[in-house]
Order: C-alpha cells, then structure tokens, then sequence
C-alpha cells in the first residue's frame, strides 16, 4: 500500500506538530512548512500527495498558495483557518480546495477527512482504468441485462430502457463489476464526482429509480455498506 506524502503548511509550530503527529500515526508520511513561498519551492521541486494549508500565512497567503497550485494540477487541499465565516469558506472551495476546517479543530477529525478524500482519490483512479478498459468494448452484457457503451442505451430483453444520465452512470459503475459491493461513498464519487458534497442517500434514491424501471434487476442491498449487481452465470 502507498505511503502517502502529505505537507503541512501553518506558521504555527505547535498545531504543525499535532497535525504532523496525528497523520504519521495512520502512516502518512509528512513534511512541515511555515511559509507559502517555501510550499511553492516544495511544489516545483517535490510535489507532495496532499496539502494541508492554512490560509493566515505570513507573506502569501493560503488561497493565493492554493490558487496557484491548483492552476497547474488536481492535488488534494484541505484547507484551515480560525477565521469562521461563510465567506473564507466559499472562496476556499471555490479557489479549489477539497475541505475546509476552521480552529481549533480536532485532529482526529482531520485525519478522518484526509483518509476520505485519499479513499475518494483511488476510487476515481480505479473508475478512469476501468473506462479505459472497457472503452474498446461495443457492449456489457449480463444475462437479460445489455449496455450499448458507445450509445449510452439500456436494453433489458432487448427492449430499450430510457434512462436519465446518473441513472446510467450508476447502472453501467455496478455492471462493469459483477457480484463487488460498492459502498455508497464508492458510487457517489464514480457518479457524481469528487465534488459532491449531499448526502450519500442519494444513491438510494437511483437505485429505486432503477428498480422501478426494470423490476427484475438484480441489483442486491449490502445492508450496512451499499450496493451490487448479482451475476449468477457469464457475462461478456
């Protein structure tokens, strides 16, 4: 398993060294910084994972820092702040960030967050070799079940089935991988994206949908954890 890298950037010694304590116990490997202008040196030179940035830096500040990381990749930034108001927030997102945490704040807290975005991260990898490996292929077909890929069609016994886009999304996410139980957080990121922030019932709301839809699709429950796409015999 990687270990990831993530940089700690807050002018304040001490949260550096709580945060730091915190991450390389779940086994992150981090590195402290106290300036936004030694994070950007950091950035050309050894781009870490993950950012954790505060916004109340000496010199540049944080959202000039993440802005200007963020005009050049998609590294995930989480950024901190003891100024609690709606505004910092909003142009925090805005400017890129994937979270937001004002102080004090819990530590355990923050790894919690770190640890879902990084499970977010791989499931988006894991959705792009997956498309890339189905891209060549004209069609998913299991038992009654057929998706046109290239047409984004559904037929169930060969009668066409509209379906709204997310519906497809998530119905084509469960039949790439028969029998695999998906959580609800796996298949909000895979349909929606990383940047969706709503509850994770959504998910069930599709899945209703779906069902509704083709009363016979065997999409089970996993009680406590989300959803899968029974396959009993072949697919193709």
């Amino acid at each position: 398993m990687k270990s990831y890298q993530i940089a700690v950037v807050d002018d304040d010694a001490q949260i550096r060294e709580i945060v730091e304590a915190y991450l390389q116990k779940e086994g992150y490997r981090t590195i402290p910084l106290s300036t936004a202008e030694e994070a950007w040196e950091l950035w050309k030179s050894e781009p870490p994972d993950m950012w954790v940035l505060d916004i109340m830096l000496p010199g540049m500040n944080g959202f000039e820092l993440c802005r200007s990381i963020r005009k050049e990749a998609e590294v995930p930034i989480v950024m901190i702040s003891a100024r609690d108001e709606d505004v910092d927030k909003i142009l925090g997102l805005e400017l890129g960030s994937d979270d937001y945490l004002t102080k004090p704040f819990s530590p355990r807290e923050l790894v919690a967050r770190v640890n879902r975005l990084f499970h977010r991260l791989g499931s988006i990898m894991q959705a792009q070799e997956l498309a890339a490996n189905v891209c060549a292929k004209p069609h998913i077909r299991i038992g009654e079940l057929r998706l046109a890929l290239e047409e984004r069609r559904v037929f169930w016994r060969e009668d066409e089935v509209e379906m709204t886009l997310k519906e497809y999304k998530l119905l084509q996410t469960l039949a790439e991988q028969p029998n695999r139980a998906f959580s609800r957080d796996e298949l909000l990121t895979l349909v929606w994206g990383d940047d969706y922030f709503g509850s994770d019932r959504a998910i069930d709301d599709l899945v209703k949908r779906l069902r509704r839809k083709i009363r016979e699709l065997p999409i089970e429950t996993v009680w406590g954890h989300g959803y899968r796409f029974r396959m009993e015999g072949g697919g193709e």
